[in-house]
């Protein structure tokens, strides 16, 4: 299986059939509700397409430099950009966009509708325990145990941006926890199958000698999980704090409290 032949067939129609979906409930006019009604609804997802590439690519050049993960030359196009397939970067957009329409599809007819009861307490409690987790996969990383590495690179990279996200909203993702549990539920595992089969195929193989050598299912690498996990994760956070209505107060008061102010005679 080539590298392309996955995106095409495991990416490019699931997206082709949530835009069909998406169109559909448009001339429908079904619409998100006024709870996650801040932004226009492709605002968001060309966002986190930006972010998810410029934030990606010097940690994956890494990957691929460092022999954490290496791919099948016969099986990808022979295009780079530093180390990596071009196939990669593509796999980069097409999985935003592939979880930021599943995301909208899910808000449109789950999305909690109730008031939102803020707690500051939540946002600063799990921000912190996930700090401590990050330190922890700091020390692993610096201590040089090779079978940690491709683990200790993921939530190393990853969990600085989850952190924020959780501390500017991590009450109003518990608000919209059904909405949130269910996204990442179905995408993480669609995307761990479809993984398994391409590592399967030999379109890309982990390092034995980086990873902890433990397999879900026989053939997924468990940072495999937990790859699609945080970048799931990263994803429909940041779909439904942008979308949020609470999100936008919330960014107008920090905006306020973080300016400098000018007097004027």
């Amino acid at each position: 299986m080539t590298y392309a032949n996955f995106l095409l067939f495991f990416l490019g129609i699931p997206i082709l059939l949530a835009a069909l979906v998406t169109w559909w409930d448009t001339k429908h006019r079904k619409t998100l509700p006024v709870v996650l009604s801040s932004l226009p609804t492709w605002l968001p997802v060309l966002i986190l397409v930006l972010l998810a590439v410029t934030y990606t690519t010097p940690w994956d050049n890494y990957l691929v430099a460092s022999g954490v993960w290496y791919y099948n030359p016969k099986l990808v196009s022979g295009i780079k950009i530093g180390w990596v397939p071009i196939e990669e970067y593509t796999f980069f957009i097409l999985q935003t966009i592939l979880t930021g329409l599943w995301a909208l599809f899910l808000g449109k007819r789950i999305a909690n509708q109730a008031p939102l009861e803020e707690k500051p307490g939540m946002r600063r409690n799990i921000s912190l325990l996930l700090g401590a987790i990050w330190l922890f996969f700091v020390a692993v990383l610096l201590s040089g145990w090779k079978p940690g590495t491709y683990l200790s690179l993921i939530l190393v990279w990853a969990l600085p941006p989850i952190m924020l996200q959780l501390a500017f909203g991590a009450d109003i993702l518990w608000h919209q926890r059904r909405l949130v549990g269910i996204a990442l539920l179905v995408v993480t595992l669609y995307l761990g199958l479809t993984d398994s089969l391409a590592i399967g195929a030999g379109t890309w193989t982990i390092a034995p000698g980086q990873s902890l050598n433990i397999f879900l299912g026989g053939v997924l690498p468990v940072e495999e999980f937990f790859f699609f996990l945080v970048t799931n994760t990263l994803i429909v956070f940041g779909m439904v704090l942008s979308l949020a209505q609470e999100s936008r107060q919330r960014a107008h008061l920090l905006f306020r409290i973080l300016s400098p102010r000018s007097d004027t005679a």
